[in-house]
């Protein structure tokens, strides 16, 4: 199985299974003297962190990154990052009943018909505890953003259709969903414990927010910057669209209302871009917003087969959290910063250097 890398100068490879010995990633391209801030990345892993809410998985695991190599005395060395992330908390035994029926709305059925094998404990790599690797990754993509005035944010904007209609960005880590709306915070919840006493999940959508970008990062015309972080951000397990700046919505405006007009010093009047033309950032917020799809473990029976191809009925059980946004938050925002670290290193040899 390949591809477990992504990037090009800033590289990360991911590696290790839901209920194996340990996950981790390495961090390549990591440039030599960066300062790096372990708290930081801490901090940026206990967002992810299961356990933190009633609405998240009840799996209790630490995430202690152990760093095996390429920092010295809190600084980068500009060799390969290794970051290591121990299980502790697994109970396989939760799937040995379902090991071989086919769970709905997971990999479970295209993994075998592809590899013909499948890792049933929880999915394997196809699990969402894969992401810790990302976000660790993702904290040492801020900090080298973060010294060019770089920040990345990110928010649940809707969650089982509730809307946040204030964009609030202090309250996103005061309220369990990370919603930027303190009363639509308290109407998502809600929303999300009703389906889970009801045996099941919901989604949502994700906005998210580059500040702080210069004009010129993206390289077309395969590498585009809305290109790279599409792909970036499908690649998160549950995520099932994307679109940037007025997205979708563009298909019903005229292009005088779309275009966004530009003011002297290089500003613009509006941002229906997303920041982004012609796959280049054009210097105003990068914005794009994502759809999570609902969690696809669910405690309710749904029509399935065997492996013989039998038709079956199958109860997801285990640990799951009823809704994946909250706890994606982070995860789009690492997969975000390390698209960005990566275009500011291939710039290194254009003009903005």
């Amino acid at each position: 199985m390949s591809s477990n890398t992504f990037g090009t100068l800033f590289s990360v490879t991911t590696f290790g299974e839901s209920h194996g010995a340990a996950l981790g990633c390495i961090v390549d391209g990591v440039p030599a003297g960066l300062p790096l801030d372990l708290d930081a990345l801490k901090s940026e892993l206990a967002r992810r962190r299961p356990g933190q809410s009633g609405m998240t998985t009840p799996r209790q695991e630490a995430d202690a990154p152990e760093i095996l190599s390429g920092v010295l005395n809190g600084v980068a060395t500009g060799a390969p990052i290794a970051i290591l992330f121990r299980n502790t908390n697994q109970h396989s035994a939760d799937y040995d009943a379902i090991a071989n029926l086919f769970r709905p709305g997971h990999a479970d059925y295209a993994w075998e018909r592809k590899f013909g094998f499948r890792d049933a404990r929880g999915g394997g790599r196809t699990s969402g505890r894969e992401t810790v690797a990302r976000v660790a990754a993702g904290a040492i993509a801020k900090q080298l953003l973060a010294r060019h005035g770089v920040t990345v944010r990110a928010c649940a904007l809707e969650i089982a259709g509730i809307k946040a209609q204030n964009i609030d960005w202090d309250q996103v880590e005061r309220n369990p969903v990370r919603a930027p709306d303190a009363e639509a915070a308290v109407r998502m919840a809600d929303a999300v414990n009703a389906a889970h006493s009801d045996h099941d999940s919901v989604g949502g959508i994700i906005l998210c927010e580059a500040l702080g970008l210069p004009a010129g990062l993206g390289e077309p015309v395969f590498d585009k910057l809305d290109a790279l972080t599409a792909h970036a951000i499908l690649s998160i397990g549950g995520v099932k669209g994307i679109e940037f700046g007025a997205g979708f919505g563009a298909a019903v405006m005229r292009g005088s209302a779309h275009n966004d007009p530009i003011l002297p010093g290089g500003k613009f009047a509006s941002n229906n871009a997303g920041g982004v033309l012609g796959g280049i950032s054009n210097g105003d917020v990068f914005t794009f917003r994502c759809a999570v799809k609902p969690t696809a473990s669910i405690n309710r029976p749904q029509k399935t087969i065997d492996r013989d191809g039998t038709p079956a009925e199958i109860s997801t059980p285990g640990r799951h959290d009823p809704c994946l946004v909250p706890r994606m938050v982070p995860v789009v925002e690492a997969m975000t910063a390390i698209v960005l670290a990566d275009l500011l290193l291939l710039a290194k040899n254009s003009r903005l250097a």
